[in-house]
């Protein structure tokens, strides 16, 4: 996996392959919310809810609390 600017959907179909789009972004942005210590940083990496998009940054936090995505392992 490259870490590179993603869409919200693109990355949350990385992690949850067989489900719809809309239901792997809910699935995604349920484990980051999930995770505290993750949404802090990801909000002090300028994240907000109404994004469309996660930044190089933002995808490389995720990474690392989450693991790859299994699509790419």
């Amino acid at each position: 996996m490259r870490i590179r600017i993603y869409s919200k959907q693109e990355l949350a179909l990385m992690y949850f392959p067989e489900a719809k789009s809309h239901t792997a972004v809910n699935h995604l942005m349920r484990w980051i919310n999930r995770c505290g210590q993750l949404r802090s940083e990801l909000e002090a990496a300028h994240y907000r809810p109404c994004n469309r998009h996660f930044t190089a940054r933002q995808v490389q936090l995720i990474v690392d609390y989450l693991g790859f995505p299994v699509s790419v392992q």
